[in-house]
């Protein structure tokens, strides 16, 4: 009997401390817009506060800062996975990983397709981190991070501000959420002896990945496997698509005390397909790394909230193209090449209700948004936009791009040269054989050039508010000229039904074509 009054005398005084601590947190004030995260955190809201407590009352205002830091910006991060949906939205089982090659899952997605009409992939569970992630967890990586930037020689001339940014985050993109920062940590010793200068932030990052254990090999069959991968994961089967490669990279180098961010093209500018990858920081958050194709646009992932991002400015991601609605990355396309601001006049006619204009590069056979901007009196002013790139202003309308203005060339002086084809006047051209493929250095691989198929019908379109067709032509086994009579001024497009996705659109340059 006297053991149980024991046990509910401990109870009474442990629900008394909890009370206590539950009131003590309600009287708490804290920075305004870590409150509007918490009031997002639901259940979790008493974890993260008694982080938040436990950092005021330890007296280094810095440690403080920085989980106010994680806390207010954590809105939005979370852990996506996805699936291959239909058109209803319902999920078809698929697993590309089960297939040997990217070509065999591309012919089992399309026997599936057949069955069940047109797939893509698409969320099927996020999992946010304000409502779920653990106090101890953002503890042990606050404690991590710090003891990182305080000890080692090369971090000592990088901002406060930089380190939040690019070496406290305790994640690189949607992936799940884990421990990795002990094990990627390298011994200090065997670093410091790889050093000439111990201050080089530079030297410094080029011993560490020759001394990490971890790396990941690229394959292009993880295309279909659109998940990102965690560090478990990646530790298990150390392959992936690069977004697979940039967040091990990414952890090896926060680990260790370099600041490292993930940078990305959305749509590459002469060619389909996207790219992202690592760079390498310094003190002042600035950087970048070399590319290999076009780009327009190149963006940064951070881990704060940019007010500025269309997401923001429209109040929330929906009616927007969906890779738009991300709340942290920022624009850092003059770190990498000379820019120029465009101003457009939209003269199509603009739809009800719509407040922005988009700005598309030509990817995969579609134009795809590559940044966007306030429409004012029917003008549009593009900032910071790669030269030597086709462009086309639209409007985004029921998840469709809709043309707003001509498509244009950007040149390499930064002036606008609009393609309007003149149809009053024709000239005759010719087309020796269609674009070649241009060699998919995003995937590590050299993809053949494309040949023209002999006897394949080639169609050539012509831009007019639209792709229009100027006929249909059979390519001989000669590979002899196809001739065709163009409007003058415009572009135009050649494409078979094998090539749509990897033909480019051109123009006529000197009486040849010049493909974009």
């Amino acid at each position: 009997m006297q053991a149980n009054i024991l046990v509910v005398i401990g109870f009474i005084f442990s629900l008394s401390a909890l009370c206590n601590d539950v009131s003590i947190l309600a009287q708490t004030t804290w920075p305004s817009r870590v409150e509007t995260a918490l009031q997002q955190a639901g259940d979790n809201r008493v974890e993260l506060e008694k982080l938040l407590m436990a950092y005021r009352k330890k007296g280094d205002p810095l440690k403080f800062q920085a989980a106010c830091f994680l806390i207010e910006n954590m809105p939005g991060h979370c852990y996506v996975e996805t699936g291959l949906l239909d058109q209803h939205g319902n999920e078809v089982a698929f697993d590309a990983l089960q297939y040997q090659s990217l070509g065999e899952a591309k012919q089992a997605l399309a026997k599936l397709e057949a069955q069940y009409g047109p797939l893509k992939f698409g969320r099927t569970k996020v999992t946010n981190d304000i409502e779920n992630i653990r106090g101890d967890y953002l503890s042990s990586n606050i404690e991590s991070a710090f003891q990182t930037w305080r000890a080692n020689p090369w971090t000592r001339e990088l901002t406060f501000e930089t380190f939040c940014e690019h070496i406290l985050p305790y994640r690189a993109t949607n992936e799940p959420i884990e421990d990795w920062r002990d094990d990627c940590k390298i011994e200090l010793t065997s670093i410091l002896d790889k050093l000439t200068d111990v201050s080089s932030w530079t030297e410094a990052a080029s011993a560490i990945s020759r001394l990490t254990k971890h790396h990941v090999n690229f394959d292009q069959l993880y295309y279909m496997h659109p998940t990102d991968q965690g560090f478990a994961q990646l530790c298990k089967k150390p392959i992936g698509r690069c977004e697979d490669q940039q967040t091990m990279q990414i952890y090896v180098m926060r680990a260790n005390g370099i600041a490292v961010a993930g940078d990305f093209t959305p749509y590459w500018a002469n060619r389909d397909n996207n790219h992202a990858w690592e760079v390498l920081l310094d003190e002042k958050g600035q950087g970048h790394a070399g590319l290999f194709n076009v780009a327009a646009k190149v963006y940064r992932k951070g881990y704060s909230h940019n007010l500025e991002n269309l997401f923001f400015k429209n109040g929330g991601g929906d009616g927007i193209p969906k890779w738009l609605s991300g709340r942290t990355f920022r624009d850092v396309t003059d770190q990498y090449m000379t820019t120029s601001n465009v101003s457009i006049e939209l003269n199509e006619p603009t739809p009800n209700g719509i407040r922005f204009a988009y700005i598309c590069v030509f990817n995969g056979g579609e134009w795809k948004s590559i940044h966007w901007c306030n429409c004012v009196n029917k003008q549009a002013t593009f900032s910071n936009m790669g030269q030597n790139v086709l462009y086309l202003p639209a409007y985004f309308v029921e998840d469709s791009i809709v043309p707003a203005a001509s498509p244009f060339i950007l040149d390499k002086k930064g002036e606008s040269v609009q393609l309007s084809a003149n149809f009053d006047l024709l000239e005759q051209k010719q087309l020796s054989k269609v674009a070649p493929a241009i060699k998919d250095d995003d995937l590590k691989t050299e993809f053949p050039e494309e040949k023209t198929v002999a006897g394949a019908n080639y169609e050539i379109m012509v831009w007019n508010n639209g792709w229009q067709s100027l006929g249909k032509h059979i390519v001989d086994p000669g590979d002899s000229a196809v001739i065709s009579r163009l409007p003058v001024g415009g572009l135009y497009w050649m494409v078979s039904d094998t090539n749509r996705e990897t033909a480019r659109p051109f123009t006529i340059d000197d009486g040849k074509p010049r493909y974009w």
